[in-house]
């Protein structure tokens, strides 16, 4: 018996400008940008944050609870998944730093100055 995997909706990726035009209330999809210099909230002693995400062109804001990678921070190129809620604002429930061709891990890096 062959068995197929269950169907699933397929995650589309836009950016902040496509976000209202194109993306359905309550549908996952990604959205990549960078943080908006300035934006970044955390609530005390807690994983909740907020941030502004933008293309250049537009921005919108993001909520997300949980642990946010290492190389997140303000100005830096992120990639979120999640849907956007009635109020406009995106709901992430992952969020992915973007590094350039030139990082290197931490670990990684003092071995090859040895080199």
């Amino acid at each position: 018996m062959i068995r197929r995997p269950p169907r699933s909706t397929p995650l589309y990726s836009s950016a902040a400008s496509d976000v209202y035009k194109r993306q359905p209330i309550d549908r996952e999809f990604r959205m990549g940008g960078l943080v908006l210099p300035g934006s970044f909230k955390r609530e005390e002693g807690s994983l909740s944050v907020e941030f502004v995400l933008t293309d250049g062109g537009a921005s919108i804001q993001v909520n997300y609870t949980g642990l946010l990678p290492d190389l997140f921070k303000e100005g830096q190129g992120i990639i979120a998944r999640g849907t956007i809620l009635e109020n406009g604002v995106f709901s992430a429930s992952e969020v992915l730093a973007k590094h350039d061709e030139n990082y290197m891990p931490p670990k990684i890096q003092p071995l090859e100055e040895s080199i």
